[in-house]
C-alpha cells in the first residue's frame, strides 16, 4: 500500500478523440501504476464532483450557468479550445472535487495526489487553454472558507504560465503563486504571479533545477499551510506544446526538489497533474507516473 491515496475517476477522460490534449492519459496513468504493481486497487479513491457552492467562490455565476446549461457562445468555445459537451463539464467538476480531496488528504497524510486537475488557465468568468474551471483555486478557497488553512502556495511547474492562477489571486496576501515556465509560449498575456520565473527557449535540466531550487528557497519564507503543486509533464524535451529541454530524469529531480522542500519543512503537498502533450503519449504517462513514485519514495525515506 502506498503512504497516500491516489485520487482518480474514469470521468476524468473527456473523450476528446484526435485532440492534442490527451485526456485519456489519466486512465493510462491509473492502468500503468496497477500493471507495474506499484499501486494496488486499494490505493485509489474516487472523488465526488465539487459543489457549485465551492465553484462559485472562484467563478462568476454567469460562467458557471453557461457551462452547466450548454449556453457557451461560439467565441467562448473557441477560447476554451476543447469541444463543449456535458461530459466535459462533468469531468471538470470531478477534477475539482479530486483536487479538493487531494488537498484535504495532504493535510492528513502529508501528500495528497490527484491524477488529474491543474487547470490553471481558467479565469473567473471564462475558460481557456483546455481549462474550464480552476480546480486549484476552488480547492484553496474551499479550505480557507472552512478554516482548514489560512495560507496556501501554488507551485506551478507546467511549461505554460499559470495566467488564471495569477489573475484569481492577484493582490491576495494569503496565497503565494509561483510559476516557472517558458516565456515565449502560451499564454501571450501573462498576469503577474507573486513569483514568475520566465525561462528562455531550450532550457535544460541543470539550469532549470538551479533556478527552481533558488525560487523555492525564497518562496518558503511565506510559511504556507499547504502547497499545491502543478506537476506538468510538458517541460519535457519531446513535448508538442513546449519548448524546454528537460529529460525524464530531470523531471524526476524537479518533483523531488518540490517534495523535499515541502516535507522537510512539514508543509503538506497536494499534487495536480496539469499539462503533458508529448509526441508519444506513453512518455507523458511515464513522467506523471514518475511523480507518484518520487512522492512515495521520499515519504518512505522520511519515515
Amino acid at each position: 500500500m502506498l503512504p497516500f491515496k491516489l485520487i482518480y475517476h474514469p470521468g476524468y477522460d473527456l473523450n476528446l478523440g484526435a485532440h492534442v490534449f490527451p485526456s485519456r492519459k489519466y486512465r493510462l496513468i491509473h492502468d500503468q501504476l496497477l500493471d507495474e504493481g506499484f499501486a494496488h486497487p486499494m490505493d485509489f479513491v474516487e472523488p465526488q464532483p465539487v459543489s457549485d457552492e465551492d465553484v462559485l467562490r472562484v467563478h462568476d455565476a454567469g460562467w458557471v450557468h453557461r457551462l452547466k446549461t450548454g449556453a457557451l457562445s461560439e467565441a467562448e468555445v473557441v477560447t476554451l479550445e476543447i469541444p463543449y459537451s456535458k461530459q466535459m463539464v462533468d469531468g471538470f467538476w470531478l477534477a475539482a472535487g479530486g483536487t479538493l480531496l487531494a488537498a484535504r488528504n495532504a493535510l492528513r497524510d502529508r501528500i495528497g495526489f490527484n491524477i488529474g486537475g491543474g487547470f490553471h488557465h481558467a479565469y473567473p468568468g471564462h475558460g481557456e487553454g483546455f481549462c474550464a474551471i480552476h480546480d486549484v483555486a476552488v480547492a484553496i478557497r474551499a479550505l480557507q472558507h472552512t478554516g482548514e488553512i489560512e495560507r496556501a502556495m501554488v507551485v506551478d511547474l507546467d511549461v505554460h504560465q499559470g495566467n488564471g492562477t495569477a489573475a484569481i489571486f492577484a493582490g491576495d496576501k494569503t496565497v503565494l503563486t509561483l510559476s516557472m515556465h517558458q516565456f515565449n509560449n502560451y499564454p501571450s498575456d501573462k498576469p503577474a504571479s507573486t513569483i514568475d520565473i520566465h525561462l528562455r527557449d531550450g532550457v535544460g535540466d541543470e539550469e532549470y533545477l538551479d533556478r527552481l531550487r533558488s525560487a523555492l528557497a525564497v518562496a518558503m519564507s511565506f510559511a504556507p499551510n499547504l502547497i499545491v503543486y502543478l506537476a506538468g509533464a510538458d517541460p519535457y524535451r519531446e513535448d508538442q506544446l513546449g519548448g524546454l529541454a528537460l529529460t525524464k530524469e530531470g523531471l524526476k529531480q524537479r518533483d523531488r526538489s518540490v517534495f523535499e522542500t515541502a516535507l522537510k519543512r512539514t508543509v503538506p503537498v497536494a499534487i495536480a497533474l496539469a499539462g503533458g502533450y508529448a509526441r508519444n503519449t506513453e512518455d507523458t504517462v511515464t513522467i506523471h507516473c514518475n511523480t507518484v513514485k518520487e512522492a512515495a519514495a521520499l515519504m518512505q525515506e522520511l519515515e
